[in-house]
């Protein structure tokens, strides 16, 4: 699996991602892999995450006046929730192959193993650092035995948990610090001026919000501007559009859907057959994830155009095997060309049958026609 990743003549682009990415899908690793920028474009200069010689190069965006490329690398599964433990050298090989291919930005927490993802990510990233934007993020109480207590946003924890965070991540600054749920304990006005001071100490480049809501965000940025906001979005969780995306483009924010593959769903490989281990894959728990709501949202991976058998060559298959992720990503993040076309909706999500709406929520959406 491991010479996969370390062809230097790889194709580039986007399809050539996907396609190199999924080599490695046979485990459910990059079902969740894909965090898309969904913000104004950037130019091509003056960015200190630049493509260097001899990578490929994607598209540019801005998530404020941070530019990373359009299409990053979330680093969650090669250490934790969709199934065990990615090999901590494929999951190094898989990291230099995004970066190979012009993937700037790069996403992990401390609570992903816990700790095990920022190790990996800050080995794998430590030849380029200075070529890409790594965000990481906090909120969680973490023993230093790895024990998960429930949330923590006090500020002397945010100090003691950006320290944690930088040696793992090899690295003297964290280009994106997202707090990674909102503590309802501690005042948002507070966690944004415990960031403000690591700002200022040089210790974080930019402040993000993870799952926050439009009242927060707001509250949150009249203390320190938030560069990010990284919420869920795809075709089957479109909570963002009602408050979040129009406060965030109100507010110059850019926006980051986590999960645009609906946890592997949406890629099209994932069937009413298919089982999950409930000791290392969360979707076990999950409703949505349940064989009678696989069975039910089938639609909304058939929608894709291009979801339908392949025939002919082996470039066809390839397309066709493609064409779910392509388009589920189209789908959270349109084309410069597509986006005022789409209007911030997902093409196939409107018009509900059933006559909901088309929201998707936490607890598992059933759509028994079309999309939802």
């Amino acid at each position: 699996m491991r010479k996969k990743f370390e062809d230097g003549g790889m194709p580039s682009g986007r399809r050539g991602f996907l396609k190199g990415m999924a080599a490695l899908a046979a485990a459910p690793l990059i079902a969740e892999l894909a965090a898309c920028a969904r913000t104004q474009p950037a130019s091509q200069s003056g960015s200190r995450a630049a493509a260097s010689p001899g990578t490929a190069s994607l598209a540019r965006r801005r998530l404020g006046s941070l530019e990373v490329s359009t299409l990053g690398l979330g680093c969650m599964n090669v250490a934790w929730a969709y199934g065990p433990p990615t090999d901590r050298r494929d999951a190094i090989q898989l990291i230099r192959a995004a970066h190979a291919r012009g993937v700037t930005f790069f996403d992990t927490a401390e609570v992903y193993g816990p700790f095990l993802s920022e190790e990996i990510l800050g080995e794998a990233a430590a030849p380029f650092r200075d070529q890409v934007v790594i965000a990481t993020k906090f909120g969680f109480d973490v023993t230093p035995a790895g024990e998960r207590r429930g949330l923590d946003s006090r500020p002397e924890h945010i100090r003691q948990a950006i320290e944690g965070s930088l040696r793992r991540l090899k690295t003297d600054r964290i280009d994106l610090y997202y707090q990674h749920r909102v503590d309802p304990a501690v005042p948002i006005e507070d966690v944004a001026g415990a960031v403000k001071d690591l700002i200022q100490q040089g210790k974080v480049r930019y402040f993000g919000l993870s799952e926050a809501g439009g009242a927060t965000i707001r509250r949150a940025h009249a203390v320190q501007p938030v560069t990010a906001v990284q919420n869920e979005y795809s075709v089957w969780t479109r909570d963002p559009e009602h408050e979040v995306l129009p406060t965030c483009e109100e507010l110059g924010i850019g926006f980051v859907p986590w999960s645009p593959l609906g946890m592997g769903y949406l890629t099209g490989a994932i069937t009413p057959a298919t089982t999950f281990d409930p000791k290392s894959d969360l979707r076990a728990g999950f409703p949505r994830f349940t064989a009678e709501a696989r069975a039910a949202n089938r639609p909304v991976v058939r929608a894709a155009p291009a979801h339908r058998p392949a025939q002919g060559s082996d470039a066809c298959a390839d397309r066709a095997r493609l064409a779910p992720c392509e388009e589920a990503v189209d789908r959270a993040h349109p084309r410069d060309d597509e986006a005022e076309a789409h209007g911030g909706e997902p093409r196939c999500a409107r018009d509900r049958a059933d006559g909901r709406g088309g929201r998707g929520d936490r607890g598992g959406l059933r759509a028994t026609s079309g999309a939802g």
